[in-house]
């Protein structure tokens, strides 16, 4: 993932998007051979020289100023996350400040809380979407058909993003896939734009553009979104149609983040989380039986 290709791609695909007319422009030449606008007409909206701009597009110029970059994100019309995904592609950090986490784990006191959040799923992700805990309810909901000790294991953790283009049951789990996916794109884009040396992020990315042909037409597209918070329908094999509303926080001192789901009160996804706790209580109440000793 080499910043100054992404940065072209990104780029490139966002003037794909804009046409002379939809930004005030008399188009430049009447025969074009390329959709969107030219390099020229970007470089014409942001007030810079076409020859800069395509130095900057290719990746030769890595000191532009807050200015510019400002001036080339309104001219291409982006939202608040893209502009912050360019920046850092235009300008990433030195190596030495950017050193990619190793395997993590959970805090004791991060597992302490999910536990104590009976009626709430909650997971711990890594900035991978790797999975390093969860409390059973986060568990019922989005991945029941795994062990529950599964994230305590990092040679296999479950991976959110792995799980939702190549696992046969969570492809079945929501609903409103392309609304899904294209969030889930959109997100990993925005992580990788600030971690390009992270050898398992890549590793991750490559895996799932080789194996998932939806995966490599969305990131292609370069969506770019971070998606901290919203409402997510599941069509629960156990509990059928919820809708619950979502959050993604960060947790302090660390680069891992806590994924939350809850249901408004008297709703019927209420009563489907209710539901499925006592499921769950009930099928861990049946496994400590089994395994009591006689």
């Amino acid at each position: 993932m080499a910043a100054p290709a992404e940065l072209g791609e990104f780029l490139r695909s966002r003037r794909a998007g804009l046409r002379p007319q939809d930004v005030g422009l008399v188009p430049f030449g009447s025969r074009r051979r390329v959709p969107g606008l030219l390099r020229e007409e970007l470089a014409q909206l942001a007030g810079v020289s076409a020859a800069y701009y395509t130095r900057l597009e290719q990746g030769q110029s890595g000191n532009a100023s807050d200015g510019v970059l400002d001036a080339i994100a309104r001219a291409l019309r982006l939202g608040e996350d893209e502009t912050a995904h360019l920046r850092n592609l235009a300008r990433p950090r030195p190596a030495r400040s950017r050193r990619a986490p190793g395997t993590q784990h959970a805090r004791a006191g991060t597992r302490q809380l999910i536990t104590a959040m009976r009626g709430v799923p909650a997971v711990v992700l890594d900035i991978r979407f790797d999975v390093l805990a969860w409390n059973p309810l986060g568990h019922a909901l989005l991945a029941g058909h795994l062990d529950l000790a599964a994230p305590d294991r990092p040679a296999d953790r479950p991976n959110l993003q792995r799980l939702l283009f190549l696992d046969p049951h969570t492809r079945e789990l929501y609903p409103r896939r392309e609304q899904e996916t294209r969030r889930a794109v959109s997100s990993l884009r925005l992580i990788a734009g600030g971690a390009p040396d992270d050898r398992r992020l890549a590793e991750l990315i490559g895996e799932l553009t080789m194996k998932s042909p939806e995966f490599a037409a969305l990131w292609s597209r370069h969506p770019v979104r971070n998606c901290a918070f919203g409402t997510k329908e599941f069509h629960h094999p156990l509990v059928g149609e919820v809708e619950l509303a979502f959050e993604m926080l960060s947790l302090p001192d660390s680069a891992q983040r806590l994924m939350t789901y809850s249901a408004a009160p008297g709703s019927a996804a209420e009563a489907a989380l209710r539901l499925l706790a006592a499921g769950t209580a009930e099928a861990a109440g049946a496994a400590a039986e089994s395994t009591a000793p006689g």
